[in-house]
């Protein structure tokens, strides 16, 4: 959330300087679109910029816009417009200089003096990593304590009737069983991406829990069979179980067997794991349950050290959280 964080702080700087300031904002995308739906950046009268709305060319010439914008706002008050960019040079307008296909409608709204105190309570809800509801629309910046139940709504219909709506914080929640090396490399690498992490370990002395300041919450437990009172199910929600041990995987999976996850996964060695699943399915326990189990986890390519499995299993997250994008 930092990322973010850094967006909104420098547009409350800017503010607070009486430096005309002005929001990019991708409102929809589709295709192969560099910046994808909620990507954001501010750019301010003195050139300094926070955020990202892609990159490449197209963002070149956003900020470049924006500052012609900026500086005209010294003398009078900006309008905010929305622009389709289409990534086809074949097109026969909206072209954004980009040919990796795609479009995405992007937003850019001059900050006016009236959006502080709406600012300030983003700011505030960020940094109490809190969730709520971002609202735009020609009106301007709106906030609600409240969230929506999906991350985006954009409804579009004309210049002067559009409403766009965001669940701001974080998107989603990694919770990570087991505190060893591999854990400390996990929690550094998903740190940097749009997860809000909990571990939990049952050993309270254990040296790399207690170097793990990549977490959000750090948790000892008495005995894994207790996960099921702190991990509840939800589609945002993603597993990844890499305790000391078979027995140790066995009582942290099994407490939480038959709850909703977007994502579970155990960390093994492939004859480890069939073993388990094979216990499992002897036992009874429902096939459709065995199958929503990413084991051994993570993507197939070899890895061996903490990092390199940490990269594997980060992959294989956020290959099933896109792909419904």
């Amino acid at each position: 959330m930092n990322k973010h964080l850094s967006v909104w702080e420098l547009i409350n700087q800017s503010l607070r300087k009486n430096i005309p300031v002005m929001l990019l904002y991708v409102l929809e995308s589709s295709g192969s679109s560099p910046g994808r739906q909620g990507f954001f950046m501010v750019v301010n009268a003195n050139s300094d910029m926070a955020g990202s709305i892609g990159g490449g060319i197209m963002e070149h010439k956003f900020v470049e816009m924006a500052g012609e914008q900026l500086r005209v706002m010294r003398s009078a008050s900006g309008v905010s417009n929305i622009r389709k960019q289409v990534h086809d040079k074949s097109t026969g307008k909206n072209q954004s200089g980009m040919i990796c296909s795609g479009e995405q409608t992007i937003l850019l709204y001059p900050v006016q003096e009236k959006d502080a105190a709406v600012i300030q309570t983003i700011i505030t809800s960020l940094e109490q990593n809190k969730n709520g509801t971002l609202m735009l629309s020609p009106e301007g910046i709106q906030f609600d304590e409240q969230f929506l139940e999906n991350d985006y709504y954009y409804n579009f219909n004309s210049d002067h009737d559009w409403t766009y709506k965001e669940k701001t914080g974080y998107k989603n929640s990694l919770f990570i069983i087991g505190g060893g090396h591999c854990a400390l490399a996990l929690s550094r690498l998903m740190s940097q991406m749009d997860f809000y992490i909990r571990i939990f370990d049952d050993r309270a002395d254990l040296k790399t829990m207690q170097e793990n300041n990549f977490v959000n919450e750090k948790k000892t437990i008495d005995d894994y069979s207790q996960l099921a009172n702190f991990i509840p199910p939800g589609k945002n929600h993603y597993v990844v179980i890499m305790t000391i041990g078979y027995r140790s995987d066995d009582i942290a999976l099994r407490a939480l067997l038959g709850k909703e996850f977007r994502y579970i996964g155990v960390l093994g060695s492939k004859k480890k794991m069939e073993k388990l699943l094979d216990d499992y399915s002897k036992e009874g326990i429902a096939a459709e349950l065995l199958q929503k189990i990413h084991t051994p986890v993570g993507l197939a390519i070899k890895s061996h050290t903490p990092e390199e499995i940490a990269v594997s299993i980060a992959a294989e997250i956020i290959r099933v959280k896109n792909q419904s994008l």
